[in-house]
Order: structure tokens, then sequence, then C-alpha cells
């Protein structure tokens, strides 16, 4: 392992933070493709309705690896050949950082659209019914009824759902970006000890689901400290 601690600031320093903020941004836009998607299927709406149960569909049948590469590699030759089209743009160039955070946020969306709808159908009707009865506006009632038990009943699929995208970040290697699987492997390569630094990788790995945990288990207890006490 002294050859790991060589190399440190280039496998965890650099790496290693790209990593983390691949995860944490493509989570801020899976979060906002799977609340869209959720109130889409919820939605009256069958045009809405249908827009999301393909959204839902397709994604979840497609491997991740096929996606990624789909649209690091012909994304750009659509969206230049559009722009050329339309006259919108002349060039648009995607960056491997852009192409990740997209891909993986775009998939992800389509698990965590099936988390809050399933954890908005768990809330009981008639607790939204009763604040409608009290002359609640609807920014009200989602604030004081829908949002916290949408948490709550959210909250263990969405654990599930952020390990597995913390460990989908991995893809981002193979389409050059340099987080901390790429540069471990490079410099394990190169060095001929591909397990030494590969098992590096895996601990940095099992830290980040470690600290998630502890993390979001504080949350679900936060959320379900009144239900405990009831």
């Amino acid at each position: 392992m002294e050859d790991v601690w060589q190399y440190r600031e280039l496998i965890f320093y650099k790496g290693g933070a790209l990593t983390i903020q691949v995860a944490l941004l493509s989570l801020v836009l899976a979060t906002l493709f799977g609340l869209l998607g959720a109130w889409a299927k919820l939605s009256k709406n069958p045009v809405a309705r249908g827009t999301a149960e393909t959204y839902t569909t397709v994604i979840r049948g497609i491997p991740d690896l096929v996606l990624m590469l789909l649209v690091f590699f012909q994304g750009q030759i659509i969206l230049n050949r559009f722009g050329e089209w339309t006259g919108f743009w002349d060039y648009v160039e995607i960056d491997p950082m852009t192409a990740g955070i997209g891909t993986i946020g775009f998939i992800m969306g389509a698990y965590y659209t099936e988390t809050f709808r399933g954890a908005y159908l768990s809330i009981p009707s008639g607790q939204i019914e009763a604040g409608i009865a009290c002359g609640m506006s609807k920014p009200l009632i989602f604030r004081r009824i829908i949002w916290p038990q949408l948490v709550r009943y959210a909250l263990p699929s969405f654990t599930n759902n952020w390990l597995v995208q913390m460990k989908t970040t991995a893809l981002v290697s193979i389409i050059g970006l340099q987080d901390i699987v790429y540069n471990a492997n490079a410099i394990g390569r190169k060095l001929r000890e591909p397990f030494t630094f590969l098992f590096a990788a895996l601990l940095f790995f099992l830290v980040l689901t470690a600290i998630s945990e502890i993390a979001l288990r504080y949350l679900e207890r936060r959320y379900s400290a009144g239900v405990r006490r009831a």
C-alpha cells in the first residue's frame, strides 16, 4: 500500500473529489427528474402520464453503460445536426463531465420517479382532504402534510437508489473522465499492480457508503420521530 500512499493526491484528492462531485450533482439532477416524473405519473393528463411511463420503462430497460456511451459519442452528433438544421447553434461539444452527470442523473431519475410516486401514494388521502376542508392552500398542504410524509416514506428506497447511484459513477471512467476508478486503474496498470490500486478505490466507495448510510438513517429517524412516539 506504500505505492497507493505515494499517489494519494492523484487517486483520492483529485479522483475521489471528482467522483463525489459527479455523484452529488447527478443526485440533484436525478431528484429533479424523479419529482417531475412522479408528478407526471400522478397527473390526470394522459400525455404527461404516457410520457413518464415511457421514460421509466425505457430507461430502466437499457443498460447504464450502453446509455452512457450513446450519450457521449452519439449525443454530440445529434445535437450538432439539430443545431445545423434549425440554425439555433453552430457547434456543441459534450465534455465527459457533462455527459457523465447528465446520463447518470437521467438514468437514476427513472428510479427516483417510482420512489416518489410510491411514497406519495402511501400518504393517507384523508389527511389531504382534511387539509382542504380546513381551508389550507395547496402550498401549505404540500409543506405541512405531503412533504414530511413523502420524505419519510421515500427515504428507505431513496437510500438504496443513492447507494446504487454512487457505484454507477464508476461508469464515467469509460468515457475518459479521470475519477478515482480511472486514476486507480491507470496507475495500477502502469506499475503492474492493478489489484492494489483498484482495492484502494473499493475501500473509498465503502467509506462513502458507510457515511451515506449514517446520514440517511439520521434523516429517517428525524422524520419518523413523531410516528415512533405515537
